[in-house]
């Protein structure tokens, strides 16, 4: 039976624009898999625990050596994992914040990259690259090519390096100038808004079509 892994990270409710977007792209999901199950992550609501100076050596210390602490925060990273190893697709919605990933969305990719669970020690081989990647990012401003701010999106340079020595491997669909409809400095720029929504939306659409028309 076919599963998804649903994660969200935006902290703005029914306002975020990537929460529609992944919100879209699991009932697309849905149609093309009937009967299929779906697991759901809110980063924001129930955030992962950032990893510190108590945490943060937990995945590479000998069991043995772990203080309670420790074993929790292992313990939620085998969970994590498994999550993962579960999914036949991910769905993560990643808006930009300040430039970069939200920090929930860090603290999620600092416990699934783990030796020996994650990725092999040895020959360094990722072990979770079974399963499809589809992140969904919004971006309130603009960021292509011969933008101003061209390249200031390091949320979708990072991720691919974050993520790379597990074998995930994350295809990008991206709405930006997301801000325009509420912020009036960019209200010229609506209609360059709806037609990245727009082209965004045809994106998840076009992903399972194959899919929905075999089922």
């Amino acid at each position: 039976m076919a599963h998804l892994l649903h994660i969200d990270s935006s902290f703005l409710g029914d306002q975020s624009v990537s929460r529609r977007l992944t919100a879209r792209a699991v009932e697309r999901w849905r149609n093309a898999h009937p009967g299929g199950t779906v697991t759901y992550r809110d980063l924001a609501t129930e955030p992962i625990p950032h990893l510190d100076g108590v945490t943060g050596m937990a995945r590479v210390l000998p069991a043995k050596a772990l203080s309670p602490a420790q074993r929790d925060s292992m313990a939620l990273t085998v969970q994590l994992i498994d999550e993962i190893k579960q999914a036949d697709t991910i769905v993560l919605g990643l808006p930009l914040y300040n430039f970069g990933p939200p920090s929930t969305v860090k603290a999620w990719v600092d416990h699934i990259v783990a030796p020996g669970l994650s990725f092999d020690v040895e020959s360094e081989t990722g072990l979770l690259g079974n399963s499809e990647f589809i992140v969904l990012e919004s971006r309130g401003g603009g960021y292509g090519p011969g933008t101003p701010r061209e390249g200031w999106d390091h949320a979708e340079s990072w991720l691919p390096h974050a993520v790379s020595m597990t074998g995930l491997s994350p295809r990008f669909i991206i709405a930006e100038l997301t801000m325009a409809n509420s912020k009036p400095a960019m209200a010229e720029l609506k209609p360059l808004a709806a037609e990245s929504l727009s082209r965004a939306l045809a994106a998840i659409d076009a992903l399972w079509a194959a899919d929905e028309n075999a089922a």
